[in-house]
């Protein structure tokens, strides 16, 4: 099938580039309630399954034994952006475990957040792994492999016991066998896991209504989802996408970006939608900047769960030039949410 048209440029009244791509809603009980494209497109979960590489600090008791609080769970699921806030939260984990910043092996860039790494730049001030976007993630591993007793220099290796965890989880989550899940390496150097795109809209639809699952696991669902609503200026940042929509509708959704393109979410049961939401997107041509924020808000609006006014410079997206101009715009196309799209 011809992948559809999600996202169009337009500079000045001429469309000047489009963006391609796949996305699947479907409600809490796992109902598909519309499908754009192919919802069996395989690619990466990417960093969209954070919650999930978060969920065994949570079940093996590893967040208790060291004290994470509400904002650590958080920062564990996150792609932050390396303001200070983060970094601080990051240490303060790290103390906790009582290992250090070279025990991490996300390896080292500067922050996403614009101001921050400009500031560090003029200040001669070189990044460390703490600013990593992941930073929080591999804390919350290195937590679990010293609770449970695993190999803390190899905790990114596949066979180490805290990723045989993770890829359980996964595989709980998505309801796909584990033998069944193509294992890749992130770009923070941990695995990750290619999935049909189907498959990752229902992991978010169990984490939301996870009435199947055990007393354990159901209790970490309920500790991560409010850990995620409680502090979204953790999971992203001030230029994030996912603190952005999260604090357009506080408590009524979790927002998890993934890299080239990929996007989930979830929203909470509500008039319209009892049993709740999940979204999962994919912009083929791995494109994060500008159609993914584009299409996410709309998906969002279309289903009611945006309104109009929430985020107007994010859907249609200004294009400025070099002086601040507004020059153009980039828009979502008209998709219908039917499920016989």
């Amino acid at each position: 099938m011809e992948v559809p048209i999600l996202a169009q440029v337009i500079r000045g009244t001429t469309v000047e580039s489009l963006h391609r791509g796949h996305f699947i809603v479907m409600d809490g009980g796992g109902k598909m309630i519309a499908a754009v494209g192919e919802p069996a497109t395989v690619t990466f979960f990417r960093s969209a399954c954070k919650p999930f590489q978060a969920m065994p600090l949570v079940t093996s008791g590893a967040a208790d034994a060291f004290g994470f609080d509400e904002s650590e769970i958080a920062l564990s699921c996150a792609s932050h952006s390396g303001e200070p806030f983060h970094v601080a939260t990051a240490q303060n984990m790290l103390d906790k475990i009582g290992l250090k910043e070279s025990d991490l092996h996300c390896g080292t860039h500067l922050p996403f957040n614009d101001g921050e790494a400009k500031r560090m730049l003029r200040s001669g001030i070189e990044p460390t792994q703490l600013h990593n976007n992941c930073s929080g993630k591999h804390t919350a591993m290195l937590a679990v492999a010293k609770h449970v007793g695993a190999d803390t220099g190899t905790y990114c290796d596949p066979r180490n016991p805290v990723q045989q965890m993770i890829v359980e989880t996964i595989s709980l989550f998505t309801e796909i066998p584990k033998n069944k899940i193509q294992i890749g390496i992130d770009g923070c150097a941990a695995p990750n896991f290619a999935l049909p795109l189907s498959a990752m809209a229902k992991s978010f639809a169990n984490l939301i209504r996870p009435e199947n699952f055990s007393d354990n696991v159901r209790a970490a669902c309920t500790r991560i989802v409010n850990a995620m609503t409680k502090f979204p200026e953790l999971i992203g940042g001030s230029e994030r996408l996912d603190t952005m929509l999260m604090r357009a509708v506080p408590g009524k959704l979790i927002s998890k970006v993934g890299a080239d393109g990929v996007w989930l979410c979830a929203a909470a049961p509500s008039e319209k939608w009892p049993e709740g939401l999940a979204i999962a997107l994919k912009i083929e041509d791995g494109d994060d900047k500008r159609a993914r924020p584009v299409v996410a808000v709309e998906i969002l609006r279309k289903l009611e769960i945006l309104s109009d006014a929430d985020l107007p410079d994010v859907s249609p997206m200004p294009i400025k030039n070099r002086r601040g101009d507004s020059v153009g715009k980039i828009t979502a196309t008209s998709f219908e949410l039917t499920a016989n799209s």
